[in-house]
């Protein structure tokens, strides 16, 4: 998908009488990943986060349904977490059209204060701490919670992340790839697919995950500890959430001593059974894989796919060498 990003800012500020805000506000273009994401500061001082959400990824349906489980996790008291502001019409998210890009769905949350914690490659264990705790109470949350009726998100499974039907694309059309990195990509996307399976997806170990839990998504105030970006949450083992903490960094030396941190987290709030423990390097390699898909299916408008570009295959490459040599 490539879209002119002066007709998406266009469409961010159209969207501000969807929501009643004042037409003078200031409309900043603040990230393009998934989405567009943009913050909106009023005249009077008044500060939110403006969504726009790419087509075919989400329904409006399903975007509501994120919505609740946030909702959930924030009135039930697990984590802080944004809140989704209602539109003119009642409804939080809000369809919003333009000439040159059709119809679009927007959502805008209030403004979280906060920053990202430290990611000094020298401090990163205290904040992997916090998301492993952070990780065990959602996940705690997510095995007794009821969704309502009509509850729908993605399922993040084999199928969905490197099989045909995968939600990014297919990782064989990664950037940089040539029959060596084919044949040695499809060796680790077999081993993967063998572990999974006997590894299974029962209740204990699969159900509704953020799936996207990066220090980047989380925002520390103080004392406060905030969880944002809730668009790619859905179905998946619970083990995953781990995988995504260390996206795009799988390859960093310390990762070894991350995941001692989370998992020391985790267990500051929750169980955590060996054999989910033993299985982590799996996680982070299906997420490997998949990033490949990403980076091939969003680097023509997503800045970070972009930059990493073909020589996140290499790196994935020498990754898998070194999880065959031990799991393949």
């Amino acid at each position: 998908m490539s879209t002119d990003q002066a007709a998406i800012d266009r469409l961010a500020q159209v969207a501000l009488p969807a929501y009643d805000l004042d037409p003078a506000s200031t409309v900043a273009l603040i990230n393009v990943s998934e989405n567009w994401t943009y913050r909106i500061d009023e005249p009077g001082g008044r500060a939110f986060a403006l969504r726009v959400h790419r087509p075919t990824y989400h329904t409006a349906e399903e975007i509501a349904s994120e919505l609740d489980w946030i909702d959930a996790l924030r009135v039930d008291g697990v984590v802080e977490t944004a809140h989704a502001v209602a539109g003119r019409g009642g409804s939080r998210v809000c369809q919003v059209r333009t000439d040159e890009l059709g119809e679009r769905n927007v959502v805008l949350f209030e403004w979280l204060d906060g920053e990202m914690p430290d990611a000094d490659a020298h401090d990163l264990l205290p904040g992997f701490h916090t998301l492993g705790a952070v990780s065990a109470r959602m996940h705690g949350h997510a095995r007794a919670w009821r969704p309502p009726p009509g509850f729908a998100r993605f399922r993040w499974d084999y199928e969905t992340t490197l099989g045909a039907s995968g939600h990014w694309g297919r990782w064989q059309d990664g950037l940089g790839m040539g029959r060596e990195q084919l044949e040695l990509l499809g060796r680790l996307d077999e081993t993967l697919r063998r572990r999974l399976e006997a590894y299974g997806d029962g209740s204990g170990r699969f159900g509704l995950v953020h799936a996207d839990i990066r220090l980047a998504n989380l925002l520390v105030d103080g004392e406060r500890v905030r969880v944002i970006d809730f668009d790619d949450c859905g179905w998946s083992w619970f083990m995953y959430d781990f995988a995504t903490t260390v996206s795009f960094i799988e390859d960093h030396p310390h990762v070894p001593e991350l995941k001692a941190a989370w998992v020391e987290g985790y267990r500051s709030a929750a169980e955590l059974d060996p054999a989910d423990e033993a299985e982590l390097d799996t996680f982070v390699m299906l997420r490997r894989l998949l990033l490949v898909a990403w980076i091939g299916s969003h680097h023509q408008f997503a800045t970070e796919a972009a930059e990493l570009g073909a020589g996140f295959t290499d790196g994935t490459c020498a990754l898998a060498e070194r999880y065959l040599s031990a799991h393949g």
